[in-house]
């Protein structure tokens, strides 16, 4: 058993879903383990820490079991838990002052790939709002390839754009507000399951945790926060969507926003949201792609479909090309990825890409990712 995760989810219990306390004596204290090696001192060590929650941090008897019992139901169904001091944490979510300290994931997608959006909106999506996350998902593919798409598995836009994201090659992630022992909505069962194989399922919340409104609002901090940008489909004029669009620019991330008519109701969040600078018009995935500086990846697929992406490197050495060559069939790859499959030890492949680095050919990723440039 990681101790570390016990204890986490343990932790999160005691503070009662308080995600930027958690977060706060987390990073104080360093660990969820040495915070329980050291309940008794808690004043000492987190000053502000109120009187109750002092309290409740002395006894995690009723915490511990719970997390004993998730733990053994992760096991049974092949299910991860990921807390901040994991590699796999989503590094994006780690910069907000909310992130959770346990995550439970169940898929194959990376959480820190080189490219991550948010596609959220109404749930009552219309074929206007169908034919553009269509349009988008399909011509961001031909532009960029390695895009993870996320969204929150609902009724409406967030059910088009991962299905749309499937049938388009793309990886993508469904954020839950609920444990992974359910579906919701049940009707989204099957492409929830293929998620798992082509993406992935996320949820901060343990098993037993009913669809309440609340955690809906809540897991829209996890959309928004794990994604370099949130695009908005289509919107009432109040509604989740927004929720989450304005959680996104508190974290410093673009937000984007298709147009509508005026006067349609499912239009009206969105040309609110423009009209007020909140976010940015689109009317394509080019205009996204520019905006975003992901240029690079359509000149590199000209120079491959070209045939000419050799002669850009004209000074590689038969090593460095063998790192590119793998580079070029998948790209964002770790060092120990590389190194199986180069079969060259760490420190060679450490080497070779300081090189390549210097040769401008990649560059250093989240997540200890390597990704060719062109």
């Amino acid at each position: 058993m990681n101790q570390e995760i016990f204890y986490a989810m343990a932790l999160t219990r005691l503070t009662n879903f308080n995600f930027q306390l958690a977060l706060e004596m987390y990073k104080t204290v360093g660990s969820a383990q040495k915070l329980y090696e050291h309940r008794h001192e808690v004043p000492d060590l987190i000053p502000d820490c109120s009187p109750r929650l002092v309290a409740a941090l002395k006894d995690w008897g009723d915490a511990m079991k719970r997390a004993e019992y998730e733990l053994k139901y992760m096991e049974e169904h092949q299910i991860r838990a990921i807390t901040p001091l994991d590699d796999d944490y989503p590094q994006r979510m780690l910069e907000c002052p909310d992130a959770p300290l346990v995550l439970y994931y169940k898929g194959n997608a990376d959480l820190n790939q080189q490219k991550i959006i948010s596609i959220v909106g109404t749930r009552h999506i219309t074929t206007y709002g169908q034919d553009i996350t269509h349009r988008f998902i399909s011509e961001l593919h031909e532009m960029c390839h390695n895009v993870l798409i996320v969204s929150g598995l609902a009724y409406g836009v967030d059910i088009c754009a991962h299905r749309n994201a499937l049938e388009n090659g793309y990886q993508t992630l469904g954020v839950l507000a609920h444990g992974l022992d359910q579906i919701y909505p049940y009707h989204h069962r099957d492409t929830a399951a293929e998620m798992t194989t082509h993406g992935g399922l996320l949820t901060e919340f343990m098993t037993q945790t009913n669809a309440d409104k609340v955690n809906f609002v809540r897991r829209n901090r996890i959309v928004a926060g794990c994604a370099d940008a949130t695009i908005v489909i289509e919107s009432a004029a109040k509604g989740g969507s927004l929720i989450t669009a304005e959680i996104a620019q508190s974290y410093n991330r673009p937000v984007f926003a298709f147009p509508g008519n005026v006067g349609r109701p499912y239009s009206e969040g969105c040309n609110h949201i423009i009209r007020d600078k909140a976010a940015e018009l689109i009317t394509s995935a080019s205009d996204f792609v520019e905006a975003m500086g992901w240029q690079d990846d359509i000149i590199r697929q000209q120079a491959l479909a070209g045939g000419i992406e050799r002669q850009l490197f004209p000074e590689l050495s038969a090593e460095e090309q063998k790192i590119v060559s793998l580079l070029q069939q998948t790209n964002d790859l770790q060092i120990n990825v590389l190194s199986v499959h180069a079969n060259l030890s760490i420190s060679q492949v450490t080497a070779l890409l300081f090189q390549l680095e210097m040769k401008g050919v990649v560059k250093a990723m989240a997540g200890g990712t390597y990704h060719l440039i062109l």
